[in-house]
């Protein structure tokens, strides 16, 4: 990768240190870095931050908006936006929760009825923007305000639906350690299977890289990526496994990021999207089909924040008139854009909604257990958000000053 021009003739190793840290293997090092730094100050502020009780529930905490910002990044990579994800969680938890509860229907039924409106609602909106050529911000601020309209009128006149499904509560509600035999040796398995298809996956990309004559990373870095993934991943397994052991949320979250990293890096459709949203002209000239890419990914967007509005109200026991707002889309959005997707499009990944997560909740966690009013939460993580966008901007000005 090119280095861009120094600044001044004393700033030569910045220009070297901003080349490293632009490469695709130290993407994530800065975000770790922040993330870091966050939980030594709260560490240090109440000791409690970092004992297994709360991380536990910090990772039960950020499962269901993690999942709304996985939607978000598909959306950003096209260099469009999404208002309406927090509603449309609260929609579709509400739609599975009158279904189950006061229709009676089975509790997996129910989910798949939620995320299915989740998926319906996401593909008139893509519909909507494509082919009448309307900005996404006023068709999903539209979105916005109609589907909070139909939360209400889908709740009625009770206001809140108390859940008691077995299966919809163990969606969130599951620690393999106190509720399933052997879970905590299985927590172990899991955590070994996921650092080993990790290795695995990165290997086979280095392989076909090589043999399509391309520039390959070195086994070097390739062996210390899969070394920090395993110390971070086993490492929380076993404070996990200090409380009531794995959630079977985070497990389900996890599931959801690596399959839709599938999507994005290894499938036609996945790439297409970054295509798109890097420029939408140069897509049409490799025959791509634009409109149906833009609304398959609102679709999408749409039905992962259903299974986040789902996950939410399993592990809160109960969906009521107020699901999904508050600050669960402008959380959703700043775990997306701190996690290093680009607003403007075309760059970042699905693992980014994982980190800006963490470094989201880490601050709302931290912040909850040293009695923060809201509204000083609200402007810390909007003045975070403010800082990740202006970052994505100076580096998108250095890039293309640099011809990148």
């Amino acid at each position: 990768m090119t280095t861009p021009a120094p600044l001044s003739g004393g700033s030569t190793l910045w220009a070297q240190v901003w080349s490293r840290v632009n490469r695709p293997d130290f993407a994530y090092v800065p975000m770790l870095f922040g993330l870091a730094l966050i939980w030594a100050v709260f560490q240090l502020v109440n000791p409690n931050f970092l004992t297994p009780l709360n991380l536990t529930n910090l990772v039960l905490q950020i499962a269901a908006v993690g999942t709304i910002a996985v939607g978000l990044v598909l959306v950003l990579l096209l260099g469009e936006i999404d208002l309406s994800v927090g509603v449309v969680s609260g929609l579709a938890a509400a739609v599975m929760a009158v279904l189950n509860v006061k229709s009676g229907v089975p509790g997996p039924i129910a989910v798949l009825a939620g995320v299915g409106a989740g998926l319906a609602i996401g593909w008139v909106h893509g519909t909507w923007i494509t082919k009448l050529r309307i900005p996404s911000f006023i068709v999903t601020l539209a979105g916005q305000l109609a589907w909070q309209g139909a939360l209400l009128s889908v709740l009625g006149n009770t206001g809140t639906v108390n859940l008691r499904d077995p299966f919809i509560l163990s969606l969130a509600g599951t620690f393999f350690k106190r509720d399933v035999p052997g879970g905590e040796m299985l927590s172990w398995v899991i955590g070994g299977l996921f650092v080993s298809l990790y290795a695995v996956g990165l290997a086979w990309e280095r392989r076909q890289r090589l043999q399509a004559g391309l520039a390959a990373r070195s086994l070097r870095s390739l062996v210390a990526q899969v070394g920090i993934i395993g110390v971070g991943g086993l490492g929380a397994i076993a404070i996990l496994n200090a409380d009531r052991g794995l959630p079977s949320a985070l497990v389900l979250f996890i599931g959801i990021v690596v399959f839709f990293d599938y999507i994005t890096r290894r499938t036609v459709f996945g790439r297409s999207i970054a295509v798109v949203g890097g420029s939408p002209e140069a897509a049409r000239q490799a025959n791509l089909d634009v409109d149906l890419i833009r609304i398959s990914v609102f679709g999408l967007a749409s039905m992962l924040a259903a299974c986040g509005g789902i996950l939410a109200a399993s592990r809160l026991l109960a969906v009521h008139q107020s699901s999904g707002s508050g600050d669960v889309l402008l959380n959703a959005i700043a775990a997306a854009v701190i996690g290093g997707v680009s607003v403007f499009g075309g760059r970042g990944g699905v693992w980014s909604a994982v980190l800006g997560a963490l470094v989201v909740g880490s601050i709302s966690n931290g912040m909850d257990l040293l009695v923060v009013a809201p509204p000083v939460k609200f402007m810390v993580t909007g003045a975070v958000l403010l800082g990740a966008v202006t970052l994505d901007a100076v580096a998108r000005r250095r890039r293309e000053a640099a011809g990148l």
